[in-house]
């Protein structure tokens, strides 16, 4: 049939004004796309495998229970992001604690084992700069890296301006530089 665009190929704000007439495998089609990736950024965020799958449900019902309120006026990742960011700063306010994001980094197998190693003491050397990072200098540098934001995604998931965010990444980068010398 000419013209019809498969269901995999549909754009995810396509999915999500169709699940908002209704269209429950278009909810599954997103929840599909984006529950693993959402999952690691809350993860990251709280560093608590049950508080993460808790703020997870709660992004998701919120997602559903704004899905007749959806525009698609940006990335649907980003209006995703941004209710996850927001679930996350209302998390740390509720306990009165500094967020803390804890990247899970995996060594790369290998069958040499001196590469193997190595490669786990570099992630493990990265880990521990990332995790070192202010809250708000880490966060961007996950968004940016690990997701692929542009930097006015990026502010518009923190609320933030996006020269706040160039600034948040340029001290990230520069202190994890500083922490890992030429490494990396």
């Amino acid at each position: 049939m000419a013209g019809v665009v498969p269901a995999t190929e549909l754009s995810d704000a396509t999915l999500m004004q169709r699940y908002a007439k209704g269209n429950t495998t278009a909810f599954e089609m997103l929840y599909a796309r984006h529950k693993d990736a959402l999952y690691r950024y809350l993860l990251r965020g709280c560093n608590n495998r049950d508080t993460a799958h808790e703020l997870f449900q709660d992004i998701w019902l919120k997602l559903i229970n704004a899905r007749e309120r959806y525009k698609p006026n940006a990335r649907f990742s980003t209006y995703l992001y941004t209710l996850a960011h927001n679930r996350l700063v209302d998390y740390y306010r509720g306990k009165r604690i500094t967020p803390v994001f804890t990247p899970e980094v995996q060594a790369p197998t290998s069958d040499q084992p001196e590469v193997s190693s190595d490669r786990a003491q570099q992630a493990s050397r990265l880990m521990a700069a990332i995790t070192a990072l202010p809250f708000d200098q880490r966060e961007a540098i996950l968004l940016r890296e690990e997701r692929g934001f542009s930097l006015d995604e990026i502010a518009s998931i923190t609320g933030v301006g996006r020269e706040t965010v160039k600034s948040r990444l340029r001290y990230a980068l520069a202190k994890l530089r500083e922490d890992l010398g030429n490494d990396h």
